[in-house]
């Protein structure tokens, strides 16, 4: 498999060099030049395969051969050490819960993905220049990132997030492990650090001194991984027999992104649905077909507080830039934090589940789609544990008296991360470092 830039001016790349660059040359992204179709008998018998085989049949087709196969079966049973249970919450309604890894949130699959395809690549080539892993976070990237990539020889990670707009648990993942790990903190917004990962890529005076890389989703394998959830979700809810429905907290859009790249390889599915808070950037462009994004809103579902998604297209992409053909397949609705604090409290009075903020957005873009399609089966995807965002949930649910074990140690460790307010604090960090 063989990929190109969406911006289609640069050299068409393997599987290996895009990983390790990350963003090609002329700034676009990454995009594989065919969408593999997988065999009817994948979907036919899917049921009687385990995760692990999944992942290999799904991913194989995008790694090629930079991966061998023993190879591509380590790496992803590594990576897939841990539950993707769903959990039915109604009739009709169930979660997939994507918070059971290391740091308790859904990137952990695509961040330690790309952590060992990477080492496997630099080890692969015997390469001994120092590659700096270079990433912006709204929050849950971030962390799994820093674990995905802790200690891994050969690799640095330096971690942008935006300062007050992250959960004390999120800062606390990001900030507290040291060794290879550095984390800023830029008095800005999640875009404005997203801006400035962008502008780092292609700054020579930098990258004549450091060899980049980035792990947001708009890193390959960062982004195409996350189509397992949407396999495993698929295999547990075949035997219903009902059209189905995925709602995705969305904010960079890479997530729902990749449960598309599942749907364009066979997997069948009724409709998606971007379900996202007070930054309306898509739904309005669904409406309109103008892209316009506006000032970045912070909201209690501060993962999704993006308002220029990398990722969307990607999404456009898959429908061959048409905006007709995506609106048959994608519905996109916004909801503000009073509506997603009601949310909290309605699934806790009602059945004891509780969700956390960014779920209880992907729970409400659910129940507005199926009042209109009641012969649906529908899934909103818990994308990090309610525990990271206590501010929110606690009002709500009241003190959580056992912790997770993820999060029993992490509160007593000391922050540690370099303030910033501007490009140039980074990029001299980055020369002279």
């Amino acid at each position: 498999m063989k990929y190109y830039s969406l911006n289609k001016k640069a050299p068409i790349v393997t599987f290996d060099e895009a990983v390790i660059r990350g963003i090609a040359p002329d700034k676009g992204l990454y995009f594989p030049e065919e969408i593999p179709q997988l065999p009817a008998s994948f979907w036919d018998t899917i049921e009687n395969l385990s995760k692990e085989e999944i992942a290999c049949i799904a991913m194989k087709p995008f790694v090629g051969d930079t991966i061998d196969d023993a190879s591509l079966r380590a790496i992803v049973t590594d990576v897939l050490s841990f539950d993707f249970p769903i959990v039915e919450i109604e009739e009709q309604v169930a979660t997939l819960e994507l918070f059971h890894g290391p740091t308790m949130a859904f990137k952990d699959v695509g961040a330690r993905f790309m952590a060992r395809c990477l080492g496997h690549f630099l080890q692969q080539r015997n390469q001994t220049v120092e590659v700096t892993v270079l990433v912006a976070t709204s929050g849950d990237t971030g962390g799994a990132v820093a674990r995905g990539f802790y200690k891994v020889p050969g690799i640095k990670v330096v971690i942008l997030y935006p300062s007050g707009k992250v959960s004390d648990i999120q800062e606390k993942q990001l900030t507290t492990l040291g060794e290879n790990i550095t984390a800023f903190e830029v008095d800005g917004t999640f875009d404005d650090c997203q801006a400035m990962v962008k502008r780092a890529f292609l700054d020579e005076d930098i990258t004549d001194r450091r060899q980049l890389t980035s792990a947001n989703s708009i890193n390959v394998a960062r982004w195409l991984p996350q189509m397992l959830y949407y396999l495993f979700a698929y295999k547990a809810l075949k035997k219903k027999g009902k059209p189905l429905v995925f709602s995705v907290p969305s904010g960079n859009f890479g997530n729902i992104c990749a449960g598309m790249m599942a749907y364009r390889m066979g997997m069948p599915v009724q409709q998606f649905i971007a379900s996202v808070n007070s930054n309306t950037t898509i739904p309005r462009f669904m409406q309109s077909g103008v892209y316009a994004p506006t000032k970045t809103v912070p909201t209690i579902s501060n993962a999704m507080d993006v308002s220029d998604p990398s990722n969307f297209v990607r999404v456009l992409r898959l429908f061959e830039n048409d905006l007709g053909t995506l609106s048959r397949k994608l519905t996109s609705r916004s909801y503000c934090d009073n509506a997603t604090r009601a949310t909290i409290r309605e699934l806790y009075k009602k059945y004891e589940y509780i969700v956390d903020p960014h779920g209880a957005v992907g729970y409400l873009g659910l129940k507005d789609y199926l009042k209109d399609h009641p012969d649906a089966y529908g899934v909103f995807l818990e994308t990090a544990h309610p525990v990271k965002f206590l501010p929110a949930v606690t009002p709500i649910v009241g003190t959580y008296t056992e912790l997770p074990e993820q999060v029993k140690d992490l509160m007593s460790k000391e922050k540690v991360a370099i303030q910033i307010r501007d490009y140039n604090a980074l990029k001299k960090y980055l020369i002279d470092t």
